[in-house]
């Protein structure tokens, strides 16, 4: 998206003497219309300077206004060229307004006009602090935005522009004798409805003269240079002095007074703002857009993505994140050199009596951190969530659920309506959350090094370790079954028992005859084929292929596959891995839906089954930042007459 620029430079007039086919005595001007220097414009946080080897001007004549305003023209530009790494601009004042009457005749007046540009600005480059470019001839030093492309719209006569280092410079002479010209004042009178016309008085037309001195205008930009450089040699160590210095014109003796101001201990320093208060959420999303996260328009509403766009266009690093939530909450100082005291401010840490203290640095880490730390925990196998059920429980306190037996089954209601009560089992399956942790640190040499990317690195990597600890606790209690497993109907073994055709068969014969304590059929219905990775593709072949056949010599084993669709595949990296106790790459799993009958739950502290992470400043003894995930959760084996296991050989 393109920015509109407006800055200014001085006009100088020349009189037009008709020989180039314009009307004699019609005022010509010729203007320096930019120097080619850093300018400070409204909405930009830092200083702007135009790379004039990238403007494109599309048409030597383009409008000549006041102010911007269409509606007030005052002429049109002839010749428009760059010039030393100036703008030079000459034209004629060909229109014949009120604001072009008021330039000529306050020119006559000896008003200083000044020039001001209309640009779209094409594409913007921002150099960091302590970085330095060369732009129109000369070097530049960060921060500031270098418009590489830019293309020129208008130039209107201003009283005040963006440059205040130049003036304008009129020598006007009245000549010859005054032209007469009448303007017409319309009455209406008589009853018989004729109009008449009346001539008023002449009017003096006004030509006005200048003399064009380039030499001095050069001159004056090579003091200007001279000024710029001397003041960023004063203020090396102090950029926004130096810029500000730049901006307003400041000479060396002020700049030098400044810098000692800024270097003293006790002195208050000032830190200059756009204007706007800085909020939490538009820190928080100038990160997320720095950092490239997915999901900012969903985050965030339109005008805090404006604002943070507009606020830090080329990105926000980690000690600007800090700066700015340090300053929000009442610190004065102007660079990043106290890293403690700034830790102290930005996460609330002050006296908070002054009223400060109205952006939580902490929160804005976490909700950032957090969205970093659910990549990450998803990033790692997510099999358990197929097989086991999952339970929200409020404490850490145990919890009980009872197994459903016959006696819970409907019973006739009698003639009376009398309906009789049911009772809970005898056999209980016990859980209960725990709390497991980790915790990480942004260093001081990461905050020095200005490293945004331990914003993102360190909490995807709590969200990893998070994940790996959940799954690692459920397939060690899943995989603890020698003994879970054992009995009619829940465990199968042989060397017909290996994952087939035959093996299904065998597998989903033992589970339907699963029984209550009863007797009676269980009614639990396999869903779920659970496979180690080795066995992975044999399991897609057997639930998606619609025949199995035999090459063998005289089979006589039908085509058709009877297995094709009968169960949802689940596959499992930890089954076969012999760091975990009955790992086997030959053993596979029948189940039944977690929500009807489970072999394993996950209870999750109040319904949370991702990790939360929290940031805060480092104790005393330690510069930077700790940031620490958490998950809340308990694993534990419930049904096994919700599941089978075979052994997958003899």
């Amino acid at each position: 998206m393109s920015k509109i620029l407006n800055f200014s430079c001085s006009p100088t007039w020349l009189e037009g003497a008709g020989a180039d086919g314009k009307p004699a005595g019609l005022p010509r001007f010729s203007m320096v219309a930019y120097t080619g220097a850093l300018m400070r414009l409204a909405f930009w946080r830092y200083p702007v300077i135009v790379d004039l080897a990238g403007m494109e001007i599309p048409s030597q004549k383009r409008p000549i206004r006041m102010g911007h305003d269409s509606d007030q023209g005052v002429g049109h530009s002839e010749s428009i060229a760059v010039e030393g790494g100036q703008l030079i601009a000459t034209g004629v004042v060909s229109r014949d307004t009120p604001a072009a009457k008021d330039v000529v005749s306050s020119s006559r007046n000896g008003f200083p006009w000044q020039a001001s540009i209309g640009a779209s600005a094409e594409i913007v480059e921002f150099v960091k602090e302590k970085e330095r470019v060369v732009v129109n001839g000369r070097e530049v030093d960060g921060p500031v935005n270098v418009v590489r492309k830019s293309v020129l719209g208008e130039i209107s006569f201003v009283d005040l522009g963006a440059d205040g280092a130049t003036s304008a410079s009129v020598a006007a002479s009245k000549r010859g004798d005054a032209a007469k010209a009448k303007e017409p004042n319309m009455e209406t009178e008589g009853k018989d409805g004729e109009g008449k016309v009346e001539a008023a008085a002449p009017v003096a037309a006004v030509e006005i003269e200048t003399k064009i001195d380039l030499s001095g205008v050069r001159a004056e930009a090579a003091g200007e240079i001279k000024r710029i450089a001397e003041v960023q040699k004063i203020a090396a160590k102090h950029p926004e002095i130096a810029a500000k210095a730049i901006a307003e014109v400041w000479d060396a003796t002020k700049t030098e007074l400044e810098v000692m101001r800024a270097d003293r201990p006790t002195a208050p320093a000032v830190h200059a703002s756009s204007g706007e208060a800085m909020t939490g959420k538009t820190l928080e999303c100038a990160v997320a857009i720095s950092a490239k996260m997915g999901g900012v328009e969903k985050d965030f509403d339109a005008k805090t993505i404006e604002a943070a766009d507009k606020r830090f266009r080329g990105g926000i690093g980690l000690q600007e994140l800090l700066l700015e939530a340090a300053w929000a909450n009442g610190y004065t100082g102007r660079t990043f050199r106290d890293t403690r005291e700034i830790l102290r401010f930005a996460f609330g840490r002050q006296d908070v009596s002054a009223g400060f203290s109205s952006v939580d640095i902490g929160g804005i880490l976490s909700n950032v951190a957090n969205k970093n730390l659910l990549a990450g925990f998803s990033s790692v196998e997510q099999t358990w969530r197929a097989i086991c059920a999952i339970r929200n429980v409020k404490d850490f306190k145990t919890v009980t659920s009872y197994r459903m037996t016959s006696a819970d089954q409907y019973e006739k209601v009698g003639p009376g309506g009398e309906i009789k009560h049911g009772t809970l089992g005898e056999e209980s399956f016990t859980n209960k959350a725990d709390t497991y942790a980790k915790m990480f640190g942004i260093t001081r040499q990461d905050i020095i090094n200005d490293d945004l990317g331990a914003l993102t690195d360190i909490p995807r990597r709590l969200g990893r370790g998070a994940g790996l600890k959940l799954n690692d606790v459920i397939w060690t209690a899943f995989m603890d079954n020698a003994s879970f497993f054992s009995g009619t109907g829940k465990y199968i073994s042989g060397s017909n028992t290996n994952l087939s055709v035959v093996g299904l068969e065998i597998g989903k014969v033992a589970f339907d005859g699963k029984t209550d304590s009863d007797g009676k059929p269980l009614g639990a219905q396999a869903k779920i084929l659970l496979v180690p990775s080795a066995l992975s593709v044999t399991g897609a072949v057997l639930m998606k292929s619609l025949e199995i056949r035999d090459n063998t010599a005289n089979t006589k084993t039908p085509t058709a596959n009877p297995f094709a669709g009968a169960f949802q595949l689940e596959s499992s990296a930890y089954l076969g891995n012999s760091a975990y106790a009955g790992y086997s790459a030959l053993a596979w799993y029948l189940l039944d839906d977690p929500l009807d009958i489970a072999t394993i739950e996950v209870a999750f502290l109040n319904g949370q089954e991702s990790p939360t992470i929290e940031s805060t400043d480092a104790d005393f003894d330690t510069l930077g930042i700790r940031s620490r995930g958490y998950h809340d959760f308990g694993v534990a084996k419930q049904d096994a007459r919700g599941g089978l296991k075979s052994k997958g050989a003899a």
